[in-house]
C-alpha cells in the first residue's frame, strides 16, 4: 500500500506509478493542457492502478467530446478484467464505480459517489476536482459550493494544493451568488498560487455577475502569464475576456480576439467552437451577424455531432447552423435528438437535459433565426428558471436568457420583455446592455 501526495491510499505497484499520479494531479489541479499525456504515463507505469485508469475516463467523458470515449472505454473494459475489485481499498473502488457510471452516461450517480468518497476522504483531490466538474456540468449549483466547502477544514494552507481548493469554492460560491465572498476567496486562492487559472477565472466570473467588465479586463491582463499559454482554460477565458469588451462596446476589439484566438484554425477543441458559438451569438442578438465567420464555425459541428453526448454542446451546434444559414443542418440535428431521448437508457443523465431543456432551446434557436419570436418566446419562457439542468455557468447560459429578451421585445410581447429585463436590471444594474434594454422599452 502507498500513499499519494495527499495521504490517499493506492494499490500502486511502483513508488514511480505515485509519482506520476501526483504529477498529473498537479496538472489537473492547474488546467495545465498535459494533463492527458501525464495520465497516460501514469497508466504506462502501472496498467493495474485504478486511480491512473479512473483518471483517463474521468478526462475523457468530462470533457464532453465523444470522440475520446470510445477507445478509453475499451482500455478501462480490459483493465478491469484483470483486476480483481475486492482487493481495492474502498476508495478505489468507488472511483472505479464512478468512472463505469461515467462511462455508462450516468453523470448523476457518479457525482453521488465521488460526493460519497469525499465524505469518507475528504483529501481525495481526484474525487473533488472530478466531482466539481460534474456539479458543473450538471448545473448544480449548491453542490459546486458545498462539496469542496465541506472538504476545506480537512485542508490547511501548508497543503500544496490548498489554493486550487480555494479557487473551486470560490467558482462554487460565484454560481451561488455569494459573489463578494467569492472574489475574496478567489484572490486569496491567488496570493497563495498565482498559477491557480480556476480561481483567476473564479473572480472574472464574479465581475461578470456584477457588470464590473472594466475590473475583469484589468483582472485578465495583470494574470495574463498565468492563463494566456498551456492551460485548457486559455480560450474560454479569451472568451471571457470578450464579453467584457462587449458590455464596453467594444464589438471590434472583441471581433479582433475572435479572429485571431477563438475562430476555427484546425486544431481547434469542442470546448474552443462553443467558445466561438457563444460569442458570435450574442453579437449576432445585437446585429452583428457575419454569415463568412458563421459557416467556417459550422463547418466544424457536423463529425463532433454523430454521437450525443452533451445538450449544452448541441445547443451551440445549433446556433452555428442558424447563423450560416444551415436550417437543414439544424433541423437534423433536432429530429436526431428527439430519436435519441425517445431510445436512450433512463439512467443515461444527458438525455433528460436533452429532453427537458437542450431540445426546446435549440428549436427556440431555429425559429428565432426564421423570425418566428413568438414561437422562440413560448418555447423558452418555460425554461427561464430551468436552463441550468443542462449545465453551464450563469455567465454561459445568459446567452439563452438574452435570446429570450431579444425574442419577446421583436414579438411585441412588451409586457413579458419588461418584466425580463426588469430582472436583469434589478440585479444587475450597472451593465450596460440592460440598462439598453430598458431604455429601448421605456422609449417604445
Amino acid at each position: 500500500m502507498r500513499l499519494d501526495q495527499h495521504g490517499v491510499p493506492l494499490t500502486a505497484a511502483t513508488a514511480a506509478a505515485v509519482d506520476e499520479l501526483d504529477r498529473a494531479v498537479d496538472s489537473l489541479l492547474h488546467f495545465r493542457s498535459d494533463v492527458g499525456d501525464l495520465a497516460e504515463r501514469v497508466v504506462a507505469e502501472d496498467p493495474t492502478l485504478p486511480l491512473g485508469n479512473a483518471l483517463r475516463v474521468y478526462l475523457a467523458v468530462l470533457s464532453t467530446d465523444p470522440a475520446y470515449v470510445p477507445v478509453v472505454a475499451d482500455q478501462f473494459a480490459k483493465f478491469q478484467s484483470v483486476v480483481d475489485a475486492t482487493a481495492l481499498t474502498p476508495g478505489e473502488q468507488v472511483h472505479v464505480r464512478a468512472a463505469t457510471r461515467l462511462l455508462e452516461g450516468d453523470l448523476a450517480e457518479a457525482g453521488r459517489l465521488l460526493a460519497d468518497l469525499s465524505t469518507a476522504q475528504p483529501r481525495d483531490a481526484i474525487a473533488l476536482a472530478f466531482g466539481h466538474q460534474i456539479d458543473f456540468l450538471t448545473g448544480n449549483a449548491v453542490s459546486l459550493r458545498d462539496r469542496v466547502g465541506a472538504a476545506l477544514p480537512a485542508w490547511s494552507e501548508s497543503d500544496p494544493h490548498y489554493a486550487n481548493l480555494l479557487g473551486m469554492y470560490a467558482f462554487g460560491l460565484e454560481e451561488c451568488g455569494h459573489w463578494e465572498k467569492a472574489e475574496q476567496v478567489g484572490l486569496h486562492a491567488m496570493a497563495l498560487d498565482s498559477t491557480d487559472v480556476w480561481s483567476i477565472h473564479a473572480v472574472g466570473h464574479t465581475h461578470e455577475m456584477r457588470a464590473r467588465f472594466s475590473d475583469g479586463i484589468a483582472l485578465f491582463d495583470r494574470r495574463r502569464d498565468a492563463w494566456d499559454t498551456g492551460n485548457l482554460l486559455r480560450g474560454h477565458i479569451w472568451w471571457h475576456y470578450c464579453l467584457f469588451l462587449l458590455e464596453a462596446g467594444q464589438h471590434e476589439q472583441a471581433l479582433t480576439i475572435y479572429d485571431t484566438v477563438l475562430a476555427p484554425n484546425g486544431s481547434e477543441t469542442l470546448r474552443d467552437v462553443v467558445n466561438a458559438a457563444s460569442l458570435l451569438w450574442r453579437l449576432y442578438l445585437d446585429g452583428t451577424h457575419d454569415v463568412p465567420r458563421w459557416q467556417a464555425l459550422a463547418q466544424t459541428w457536423p463529425s463532433r455531432m454523430t454521437i450525443p453526448f452533451s445538450a449544452f454542446n448541441d445547443m451551440h451546434a445549433v446556433m452555428c447552423y442558424v447563423g450560416a444559414g444551415e436550417d437543414k443542418a439544424a433541423e437534423q440535428l433536432i429530429a436526431d435528438r428527439r430519436r435519441y431521448v425517445g431510445d436512450a437508457p433512463g439512467h443515461v443523465t444527458n438525455a433528460a437535459m436533452t429532453a427537458h431543456v437542450g431540445l426546446p432551446v435549440c428549436e427556440a434557436l431555429l425559429a428565432f433565426g426564421r423570425g418566428r419570436y413568438a414561437e422562440a418566446v413560448d418555447l423558452l419562457w418555460p425554461l427561464r428558471r430551468r436552463v441550468h439542468e443542462f449545465g453551464g455557468s450563469h455567465a454561459q447560459r445568459d446567452v439563452v436568457q438574452r435570446t429570450l429578451v431579444e425574442a419577446a421585445v421583436r414579438a411585441g410581447r412588451t409586457d413579458q420583455a419588461r418584466l425580463l429585463v426588469g430582472e436583469r436590471v434589478s440585479l444587475r444594474p450597472d451593465s450596460p446592455y440592460n440598462q439598453l434594454k430598458l431604455s429601448q422599452l421605456t422609449t417604445d
